[in-house]
């Protein structure tokens, strides 16, 4: 009987940090969704881009999905160990191994292509130069959201300030966009070559490779706290009646 109640509150336990796990997620995917200030929301302005790449844009309703699953699941959990609901633990045990098999295809893919983010990122060089000179200065979309996205990551161009070169902001104004200078309202030429700020394209590769080891971790926690669960869900399932 103690071990019994032991196990519910560990159950308990576990499903209430899935749950709020999910939630948090679920609120990052809606955030990434409704925000199309970010560097997602350029990619539907650049012509013949790689398929992977932009399947990037998704990655809000992958959240949201993801999200909306794990807070299913950590209710399920709660409510199944409280009530000791065989259904409800049986549900929860088979969406949490689905969710496992699934977390680990995923970050067997992540490992394979995660060296190739530079050269994917690296393949749009020409095309997202040929928009920023094209587009950047215009009223236009692009134009909002890549000032948006270079406030973010404080960065200039794509590679450097010389992808403004012959866009209609250079040649209006005949200066450069504030992000590739510091400390300035106007910035020139002069004060653009001595400020060396990067173009996103090296900002963002390097937070996806910064931020890949923490994502391993948390991936890894969340495995482990998935087969915790799963171990106490079955043999609370075994024990109900007995």
């Amino acid at each position: 009987m103690c071990c019994s109640g032991f196990l519910k509150i560990m159950m308990f336990i576990f499903n209430g940090v899935i749950f709020l796990a999910g939630a948090a997620i679920l609120g990052v995917g809606i955030w990434v969704t409704v925000d199309s200030s970010s560097m997602l929301g350029m990619l539907s302005q650049i012509k013949d881009a790689p398929p992977e790449l932009a399947q990037l844009a998704n990655v809000g309703y992958l959240l949201i999905g993801i999200g909306s699953i794990l807070a299913i699941m950590g209710f399920l959990g709660c409510c199944g160990a409280i009530t000791e609901n065989k259904c409800m633990l049986l549900t929860f045990f088979i969406i949490v191994l689905i969710i496992f098999i699934a977390e680990v295809a995923g970050a067997i893919i992540v490992l394979v292509f995660q060296p190739l983010v530079r050269e994917v990122l690296g393949s749009l060089n020409d095309k997202f130069v040929e928009v920023i000179r094209k587009e950047y200065g215009n009223e236009s979309e692009f134009s909002s959201v890549f000032n948006s996205t270079m406030t973010q990551l404080k960065c200039c161009g794509y590679n450097n300030y010389t992808d403004f070169n012959g866009s209609p902001f250079e040649t209006a104004y005949k200066h450069y966009p504030v992000t590739c200078c510091s400390e300035t309202s106007v910035c020139s030429l002069s004060e653009a070559e001595r400020a060396e700020v990067h173009g996103c394209f090296e900002v963002l590769v390097k937070f996806i490779e910064d931020n890949t080891l923490l994502l391993g971790g948390v991936a890894i926690g969340i495995a482990a706290l998935e087969i915790a669960a799963m171990v106490v869900s079955m043999v609370l399932y075994n024990n109900i009646g007995k």
